[in-house]
């Protein structure tokens, strides 16, 4: 089965990708390299030893996608392609809106014409809001708390409602928490453009020297020690999540959370760190950051039930990834 994975070259969609080739798939990876770069194509092959189709496209250019549906027979579509960064979104909320939701609709278009019946789509924890924790697959969703979720939600509307109009379309909304870690190969992990957005690639360059400290936003929240509470997922444990809903998949729309279960925070995680890899995190408290919540974790019983999937690496092996990835960007 050939899949179509946008976004394949970036941090959980290139985990992805070896996880469905070790699968047996064939694998077809689209990307435009806003956040990602080429080589870790290369590097898909390398730890797999197979071979990848890779298109440097845009998703929202139609023309281009259209190319690509055109040239192969595709089975199904992993859609990871998107801006993702919380803060970023608040500040930039028209290129989020934009790039997350045009995407979407494009493939859907594109689906439609070439007859695309299977679409996992990579949404977010974020979709809650400030909720009840733990965040249950049926709670109903309050208003996101800032441009990247809502996109997320928009998107899962969007695909909610064409599944709707064809009842043979299979449509899996996978929302998963804070993924972290590396490939054990220590080839492939996160190492976003610029100054990192995400908590742990921000941790490595702050451990190894290319950035000063570790800023927390905020200390004052009603949680353990006051810093803000995650459930950080192994990226590895998350890939298999993808290969799993996809064998899983079936006709309508199924939701299922990606997580541990269990929620970690910030301070414990800069403590795990440093305990995992012997190596000092120096860090600041600053002020809280626009569209952060105070705690979210999952309820992941549904997925085990239903995809026989659970997540099994701990937050020291997430850790102890992090750092060998990072020890080995040039």
């Amino acid at each position: 089965m050939n899949i179509l994975v946008t976004g394949g070259a970036g941090f959980i969609g290139s985990h992805t990708c070896v996880a469905l080739l070790e699968a047996g798939y064939e694998v077809i990876v689209v990307d435009n390299l806003c956040n990602s770069k080429v080589d870790t194509i290369d590097k898909i092959k390398k730890i797999t030893n197979k071979e990848v189709v890779f298109y440097n496209i845009d998703v929202t250019e139609e023309k281009d996608l259209d190319s690509v549906f055109s040239t192969h027979i595709i089975d199904g579509i992993i859609h990871f392609a998107g801006l993702k960064a919380v803060g970023e979104s608040v500040e930039k909320p028209l290129e989020y809106y934009y790039n997350n939701l045009v995407s979407t609709m494009m493939l859907c278009k594109l689906c439609k014409k070439y007859n695309v019946k299977k679409f996992v789509f990579s949404s977010s924890a974020t979709v809650y809001g400030d909720n009840e924790i733990p965040f249950r697959e049926d709670m109903k969703l309050l208003s996101t708390t800032n441009p990247y979720g809502e996109t997320k939600a928009m998107s899962e509307r969007i695909l909610t409602d064409i599944a709707k109009a064809d009842s043979s379309l299979c449509v899996t909304l996978l929302r998963y928490f804070n993924p972290i870690g590396a490939h054990e190969s220590g080839l492939i992990g996160e190492d976003p453009k610029g100054i990192p957005n995400n908590l742990m690639p921000y941790i490595t360059k702050v451990a190894k020297g290319e950035l000063d400290k570790l800023c927390i936003f905020g200390n004052d929240y009603p949680t353990i020690d006051g810093t803000g509470v995650r459930d950080y997922i192994h990226v590895v444990d998350l890939a298999e999540g993808h290969v799993a809903a996809f064998k899983n998949i079936t006709p309508g729309v199924h939701v299922y959370n990606l997580g541990t279960g269990k929620g970690t925070s910030v301070l414990q995680l800069v403590k795990a760190f440093e305990e995992a890899n012997k190596i000092k995190v120096p860090y600041e408290i600053v002020d809280r950051r626009p569209g952060d919540i105070a705690e979210c974790y999952a309820d992941v019983s549904k997925a085990e039930k239903e995809l026989g999937w659970i997540a099994k690496k701990g937050i020291i092996e997430m850790c102890k990834d992090a750092w060998n990835f990072e020890k080995n960007i040039k």
